[in-house]
């Protein structure tokens, strides 16, 4: 009994980080730029308490996780002239930050505007736009700009000239040399693949909801055929809706999409528990949930938007992005249960099963406890966040292992327990998603 209370504990722990990290996401800035009267100006949609704060935005994804979570809230409920006033007396230090060069001069940015949302749900991301711009020297042709990587993504447009320059720009990158008066904009095949590792990121490390999802579909069966049917479905139907919100023509609110997709989470998950295999209705559900997980991935591109005139090859990039990562997390659970998934058919590898998960189990109890900071950093979530699931899987293959000689152990000792879990997260986020 003090086993299963301590195991209860800790599946509270981690349900309510994943749902602090829903609550308190970090979303990318959105900067417009534009040339004119010898300067250039930038208007930038940002959350700025988190910056005044100063939350490292490129190592975390969620607010409450860091050693600023009080002082952010506090920034939180400011009335919008109070905050602008210490935004004010933070830009100094923000501006040293920035880095803008004409042909390569270096540029001094200086702050002109702060305009703030009133104060409504603090556990929303309030919006504020703030205004800076530099003097351009005489014939300049070309910029470069960037921030530091403690301000997180910044999703760089330029605006008003022909052909404009779209750059998403991550952990303190700079931007390529953008023709002030136009022509920068990407070709096709640059906006594909630059769009590739954005799609690959909003499912490892940021969709943890989507991961969850794929996970139910992997634990069905450790059988090819029923994967393969069952991903692609979810692959088709997430894109058509993908494409279709993205191009406008579909638009519904994440008030309704993100408690759907907890739901699509635990019917998965549940059905895993007394099916042996695809029902005659689950690949019609699978469809229907795939519709509803491209309206979620939709609403993350809504977040900064595709380059309007290569938005189809932005689109698919992203979309081709997010089947590597789903692709990424069911070959990694493969690897994890393939050797439990082996003796379970009757291989006579036990003691070598038994060796392998009893490594694996180790380093991920160590990762757990050790928490690296430069693993954390790319999974943009404590390190445990992931490892402890990981370690509970090795421990139920071992017991597998164990009890082999049962019939359909990996499925009752393995399958079962993770749907389980996997049902219970996804439930607890429907409930908070609803009435929280």
């Amino acid at each position: 009994m003090a086993f299963l209370r301590a195991l209860s504990s800790a599946a509270l722990i981690w349900i309510t980080t994943l749902s602090a990290a829903y609550a308190h996401e970090v979303l990318p800035s959105i900067g417009d730029m534009r040339e004119g009267d010898g300067q250039v100006t930038f208007e930038i949609r940002a959350n700025l308490e988190s910056f005044i704060a100063g939350i490292n935005l490129t190592e975390t994804e969620n607010t409450n996780e860091t050693a600023q979570a009080s002082t952010y809230d506090e920034l939180r409920a400011l009335a919008p002239e109070a905050l602008a006033e210490k935004f004010v007396a933070f830009w100094p230090d923000m501006a040293a930050r920035i880095t803008i060069t004409a042909d390569g001069v270096p540029l001094t940015p200086v702050l002109t505007d702060v305009r703030i949302d009133p104060v409504g749900d603090v556990e929303v991301v309030r919006p504020s736009i703030f205004t800076f711009s530099a003097e351009l020297p005489d014939d300049a042709q070309t910029l470069q700009m960037g921030w530091g990587p403690e301000f997180g993504v910044l999703v760089l447009r330029q605006m008003d000239v022909p052909a404009p320059y779209d750059g998403y720009l991550e952990a303190g990158s700079l931007s390529d040399d953008i023709p002030l008066y136009g022509g920068g904009q990407a070709t096709w095949l640059e906006s594909f693949i630059g769009y590739i590792p954005v799609g690959f990121d909003h499912i490892v490390p940021k969709g943890l909801d989507h991961i969850l999802f794929v996970l139910g579909l992997f634990f069905l069966s450790t059988r090819l055929r029923p994967l393969l049917l069952q991903v692609s479905l979810f692959t088709l139907a997430h894109t058509i809706t993908l494409a279709l919100a993205g191009l406008g023509y579909v638009s519904v609110p994440g008030s309704i999409v993100e408690p759907l997709i907890a739901a699509s989470i635990v019917f998965v998950a549940v059905e895993n528990i007394w099916a042996r295999g695809i029902s005659r209705w689950r690949p019609f559900v699978i469809f229907g949930f795939g519709l509803l997980h491209g309206l979620g991935f939709a609403s993350v591109l809504g977040e900064f938007g595709l380059p309007e005139n290569t938005f189809v090859a932005a689109l698919i990039g992203f979309n081709v992005g997010v089947e590597i990562g789903q692709l990424a997390v069911i070959s990694l659970m493969f690897l994890c249960i393939w050797q439990a998934v082996r003796i379970d058919r009757g291989m006579n590898e036990v003691g070598q099963g038994f060796a392998v998960y009893s490594v694996l189990l180790i380093i991920a109890v160590a990762l757990a406890l050790l928490n690296p900071a430069g693993l954390a950093t790319a999974l943009e979530n404590p390190v445990w966040l992931f490892a402890a699931p990981l370690a509970a899987i090795f421990v139920f293959c071992m017991a597998s292992i164990h009890f082999r000689d049962h019939q359909a152990a990996f499925h009752r000792i393995v399958a079962i327990p993770a749907s389980l879990a996997i049902a219970f997260v996804g439930a607890y986020w429907f409930v908070e998603r609803v009435f929280l």
